[in-house]
C-alpha cells in the first residue's frame, strides 16, 4: 500500500499569511480561556478582510473567566506580534455553547461527528515525509530571517512556500514572500537562494527555483487578501499526502474530536512506527456527536497489514481518555497555529511513549 504518491506537491505558509493570522487569533483566544478555566469549551472563528476583523464563536466559561477574557485585546496583541501594522476594526460575536451539543459532551461524548487521520513514516527524524518537513522549514525560515537577520529588513510577514517532488526527487522549489517596495526582485531572489533555499534544500543545481513568480508581492496580509480560521487544513496536517476528514483545528477546545482525535491518531501512528511495528502507518477514527466510543478505529501499515489489535490495546480514543493521556486542557495551542501541528518538539502528541 502506497500512502504517498511518487509525484506530489506540498506547501506551507508563514505566520503572517491571512489565514494563519486568523488561526493564531482563534487559538490565542482558546489559550486565554483555558488559562482562566481549565474546563472551558471553545469554538472560535476569525475572519479578516481589508481593515476589518470579525471574531465569532461559542464558549462555555465560568463567570470569573468571562470577566477576564477580552477577545478584541487578544486579537490586537496577536496581530501586532506577527508584524502587521495596519489598523483593524474588530467586531466580536461570541455566545454560549448550544445546550443541545453540551448535553452530549457533558457525559464524555464527542463534541462533533467526523473522521480523523494520523500518519507517520520512518523517512525523517520527524516521522514525516521529507518534502513536508522542508517546506515548513522554508516558510519558518522566512520568518526567522525577517526577525533576526539585518540583511532582511525588507521582508514582510506574509509568505508561502511550495515543493514539488517527482519520483522521489525535488523538482521545484517555490518561495513567495511579501517585501518592501524598494527592493528589486533580482536582489530578493539572490538573497533568498543564498540564505534560505540552499541552506535548507542543499544542492539546487538540478532544481527549478521560483521566487515571487508574479514579479511583485508588496501588499500582504489583510490588505491584500481575506483570512479565515481553518482554511489551511492541509498545511496544518500532512500536506494533502494522506486522507483528511475535513475538520480544522484552530479555535477548538479538546472536546472537539476534529482536533483531539487527530492529535491522538498522530500520536498512535508515530508510536507504532517508532516501535518498529511499521515503516509507515496511517490511523483513522470516526465519531458520532455525543457518543464516547468511536464508530471506527483503524491502523494500517505500508503493506496494508491491519494493526488494529495493537491500536486498540494501547490507545484509547474516547474523548476524555485522549484529553487525559495527552493533557490537552492547557494553553498550548497558539504555537500550533503556524508551520504545522506535527513533527515539532514540545507537543504531547509528538512524544514517544515509554514501554
Amino acid at each position: 500500500m502506497q500512502f504517498v504518491p511518487k509525484t506530489f506537491t506540498v506547501e506551507s505558509v508563514t505566520s503572517g499569511h491571512p489565514d494563519k493570522v486568523c488561526d493564531q487569533i482563534s487559538d490565542a483566544i482558546l489559550d486565554e480561556c483555558l488559562r482562566h478555566d481549565g474546563k472551558a469549551r471553545v469554538a472560535m472563528e476569525s475572519f479578516g478582510a481589508h481593515g476589518h476583523l470579525v471574531i465569532g464563536g461559542e464558549v462555555t466559561l465560568s463567570k470569573e473567566a468571562q470577566k477576564k477574557v477580552h477577545y478584541e485585546n487578544i486579537a490586537r496583541k496577536v496581530y501586532a506580534s506577527i508584524g502587521h501594522d495596519d489598523k483593524l476594526k474588530i467586531d466580536t460575536h461570541v455566545v454560549a455553547q448550544s445546550p443541545d451539543i453540551a448535553q452530549g459532551v457533558d457525559t464524555g461524548g464527542a463534541g462533533d461527528q467526523g473522521i480523523m487521520y494520523g500518519y507517520a513514516t520512518i523517512e525523517t527524524p520527524e516521522y514525516l515525509p521529507l518534502a513536508l518537513v522542508k517546506v515548513h522549514e522554508l516558510a519558518h525560515g522566512l520568518e526567522k530571517l525577517r526577525r533576526s537577520n539585518p540583511k532582511f529588513k525588507w521582508l514582510k510577514p506574509d509568505g508561502k512556500t511550495q515543493i514539488t517532488v517527482d519520483d522521489g526527487r525535488i523538482k521545484t522549489v517555490l518561495v513567495s514572500t511579501q517585501h518592501d517596495a524598494k527592493i528589486s526582485q533580482t536582489e530578493i531572489r539572490e538573497l533568498l537562494i543564498k540564505h534560505l533555499i540552499e541552506p535548507i534544500i542543499g544542492d539546487i543545481s538540478n532544481i527549478g527555483i521560483l521566487v515571487n513568480p508574479t514579479g511583485k508581492f508588496v501588499l500582504g496580509g489583510f490588505d491584500a487578501d481575506t483570512g479565515l480560521t481553518g482554511r489551511k487544513i492541509m498545511v496544518d496536517t500532512y500536506g494533502g499526502l494522506i486522507s483528511h476528514g475535513g475538520g480544522a483545528f484552530s479555535g477548538k477546545d479538546p472536546t472537539k474530536v476534529d482536533r483531539s482525535a487527530a492529535y491522538m491518531a498522530r500520536f498512535a501512528a508515530k508510536n507504532i512506527v517508532a516501535k518498529g511495528l511499521a515503516k509507515k502507518c496511517m490511523v483513522s477514527v470516526a465519531y458520532a456527536i455525543g457518543q464516547a466510543e468511536p464508530l471506527m478505529t483503524q491502523a494500517t501499515d505500508e503493506k496494508g497489514k491491519n494493526l488494529n489489535t495493537y491500536l486498540k490495546e494501547h490507545f484509547d480514543f474516547r474523548p476524555q481518555a485522549i484529553i487525559e493521556r495527552l493533557n490537552l486542557r492547557r494553553p498550548i495551542y497558539q504555537p500550533t497555529a503556524a508551520y504545522g501541528h506535527f513533527g515539532r518538539d514540545g507537543f504531547p502528541w509528538e512524544e514517544i511513549a515509554k514501554g
